[in-house]
């Protein structure tokens, strides 16, 4: 895939990163105010213009995802019904899940961004690529749209990467606030897809799965991992349970591929959960994220998902794209919340997953 802009990379002394946007994406929009709103994206592409960073990534061509392609992961009826939404003007889909005219285009168009950007970096051009799409999709199911996700733009990255590249060993790393349960359903019995997910677990707290007994089924058994974690964990614990389970895990694992579904709802300003990470905690986990993926020598793939105070969402997709660059990360104008070591309960968790997954 050629590159689109050629200030990045070699001429700036950083790592060239791949990136795709579209402005349909700004267009897929719900009738009456909402948390997942095109206000997000404008919130990141302006800090990304004020930092400079624009500029200094290349922004990638790419096409919507065939009907095929989203049938790879999902059945017919929810390519079907999200059309049908569209065409009649849009409607809501579940109480949290909306369509309007533009819903099915846009979400054609952010799982082609997922492919895209699998084609990019193992055509051997980048290394590391960031797809800044909407509707997100770690919630939808092979037969359901929820949790504001339509179609699933990284389980459709991961079959375009199976199917067209022939990669046996792809692994995933949901770090949204909530369990990536749609992901985590299409590749359950997948013997080749390692899911991992670290999230935000408790009574009432959406979407209600991601117990740390659930492994996989059939020739899929061992190759979920969950991580569920009380609200209010810091980025001491986060990166706890980076150190004691998943760069272990990736070790062990030895994937071709590693894709990221990288939700920012887990920052301590966020509305709709409880955790505590910082700007700084999202920029320290994408960064040891790479440097297992580069000790592998395999490319990272990231996409947009969660994320809902605009100025702590832009700031934390900036920290991402800068450690994806090798380049230093910004400062943390939001703050860091001190929340002191990890506990002797949370340690003792972490701890049960490790004898559950034998690391």
């Amino acid at each position: 895939m050629p590159r689109a802009t050629s200030t990045s990379g070699s001429s700036s002394g950083r790592e060239p990163v791949a990136l795709f946007y579209n402005e349909l994406f700004l267009k897929h929009e719900a009738p009456f105010s909402h948390p997942e709103s095109p206000e997000r994206l404008r919130a990141i592409l302006s800090l990304l213009r004020e930092s400079g960073a624009h500029d200094e990534v290349d922004w990638a061509p790419f096409k919507a995802a065939s009907e095929e392609d989203i049938e790879a992961v999902h059945h017919e009826r929810l390519v079907r019904q999200v059309l049908e939404a569209s065409m009649g003007g849009g409607r809501y889909l579940d109480p949290d899940t909306y369509t309007n005219t533009y819903s099915y285009d846009a979400a054609m168009l952010a799982a082609g961004a997922l492919k895209a950007a699998v084609d990019a970096v193992l055509g051997g051009e980048y290394r590391r690529a960031f797809a800044l799409v909407r509707p997100p999709g770690h919630h939808a199911t092979p037969d359901r749209a929820m949790g504001f996700c339509l179609f699933n733009n990284v389980a459709v990255g991961v079959r375009h990467a199976q199917r067209t590249h022939g990669v046996q060993r792809a692994f995933i790393v949901d770090w949204d606030v909530h369990h990536g349960n749609g992901t985590q359903d299409i590749f359950y019995e997948d013997p080749d897809v390692f899911f991992f997910s670290v999230h935000q677990y408790g009574a009432f707290f959406y979407p209600g799965t991601g117990a740390m007994t659930e492994t996989g089924a059939g020739p899929g058994k061992g190759t979920t991992a969950n991580v569920p974690l009380p609200a209010g964990m810091t980025d001491a614990v986060y990166q706890e349970v980076w150190n004691r389970i998943l760069i272990p895990l990736i070790r062990r694992w030895q994937p071709e591929i590693i894709f990221i579904s990288a939700g920012y709802d887990a920052h301590w300003r966020d509305p709709l959960a409880g955790m505590r990470l910082s700007v700084s905690g999202f920029g320290w986990l994408a960064t040891q994220l790479l440097r297992a993926a580069d000790e592998l020598g395999v490319p990272v793939v990231a996409t947009l998902e969660g994320g809902y105070d605009l100025e702590a969402l832009a700031l934390s997709v900036l920290a991402t794209v800068r450690a994806m660059q090798g380049a230093p990360l910004p400062e943390d104008a939001l703050g860091i919340p001190d929340g002191g070591p990890p506990s002797r309960d949370v340690l003792d968790l972490l701890d049960h997953i490790r004898a559950i997954h034998q690391i």
